[in-house]
C-alpha cells in the first residue's frame, strides 16, 4: 500500500481544516516546500496536494506551490482543487503533477472529464469521490450531490477509471479512525474479474495511527492519504519509514 501524505494550500501556506470547514483552518508551516522536503527526506515518494483555495474558487490558485515542490523534490504527485477546464488540467501537468484529481469536475461536467481520461489515460487520472452519508460532495464540500458514492465510482469505472481516492468527510481531520466499512464495500463492489479493471481505493480521512494503516493495507487499499495524523505527531515519519 503506498504511503501519500497530504499537503493542504491555503494563500500558499500548508493548512489542515476539520470536515472540510474552512473556518477549522490551522496553519502548520507557511513553507509547503520545508514540510515536502521533510517527507522525501523520511522515503516517502508520493504527495497529495490539494489547493484549497483554488477548491473554493472554481479554478487553480496555487500553480506556484505546485511548480515549486515538483521542482525542488523528487516527490510523484497528484494534484487537485480548482481543476475545472483543459487550461487547468494543462497547466497542473506543466507545473508538475504526475496525476491530477477531479472531483467537482466529474459531477458537474462529465463530457469534460470524460475526455481527460481519453486524452491523458487511466494513470494520469484520478477520480475523486469524496463524501459525507455516502452522497459525493464537491466545490471543496461545500455542497452535497444527490448521487450515492458507489454507483458514482462503479459509473466511471465504465469509462476506464481505475484510481479513486475516497475521504468521508464526517471522518476528515477527526483522528478517530477511517471508514474501514465504506471501503470494504467500495473494493468489494469495483473489484473486477480483471485486476486491470478493478478500482485502486486511495482511503483518505480519519487515519490516526499506524494500525489503521496496517487495517486499511490488509482490506486491499492501493494507498492512503495521510495528513493531520502527521502535523499532530500521532504518527511519525521514522513509524512511516519503518512501516514502509
Amino acid at each position: 500500500m503506498r504511503i501519500i501524505p497530504a499537503i493542504d494550500i491555503i494563500d500558499g501556506k500548508c493548512v489542515r481544516l476539520t470536515k472540510g470547514d474552512y473556518n477549522t483552518k490551522k496553519i502548520y508551516n507557511e513553507k509547503p516546500l520545508e514540510v515536502a522536503k521533510q517527507f522525501e527526506d523520511a522515503g516517502i515518494e508520493y504527495l497529495h496536494m490539494v489547493d484549497l483555495d483554488g477548491a473554493k474558487a472554481n479554478h487553480v490558485v496555487n500553480y506556484r506551490v505546485l511548480e515549486q515542490v515538483a521542482s525542488k523534490t523528487n516527490l510523484k504527485i497528484d494534484f487537485g482543487g480548482g481543476l475545472k477546464s483543459d487550461d487547468d488540467i494543462t497547466s497542473a501537468f506543466n507545473s508538475g503533477a504526475k496525476q491530477i484529481t477531479g472531483g467537482s469536475i466529474a459531477v458537474k461536467n462529465r463530457t469534460i472529464f470524460k475526455s481527460w481520461i481519453n486524452k491523458y489515460g487511466k494513470q494520469k487520472i484520478i477520480l475523486g469521490a469524496d463524501c459525507k452519508n455516502q452522497k459525493v460532495a464537491i466545490s471543496g464540500w461545500l455542497e452535497e450531490s444527490n448521487l450515492e458514492v458507489i454507483p458514482f465510482i462503479k459509473d466511471y469505472q465504465k469509462q476506464r477509471i481505475q484510481y479513486v481516492i475516497c475521504t468521508d468527510i464526517s471522518k476528515d481531520g477527526m483522528l478517530e479512525g477511517p471508514s474501514i466499512d465504506l471501503y470494504k464495500d467500495i473494493i468489494k463492489q469495483c473489484t473486477s474479474v480483471s485486476a486491470d479493471q478493478s478500482v485502486k481505493l486511495i482511503a483518505s480521512g480519519g487515519v490516526a495511527t499506524i494500525d489503521d494503516l496496517e487495517v486499511l493495507a490488509d482490506i486491499g487499499c492501493e494507498g492512503v492519504i495521510i495528513g493531520k495524523a502527521l502535523y499532530e505527531n500521532r504518527i511519525t515519519l521514522k513509524e512511516l519509514e519503518r512501516f514502509m
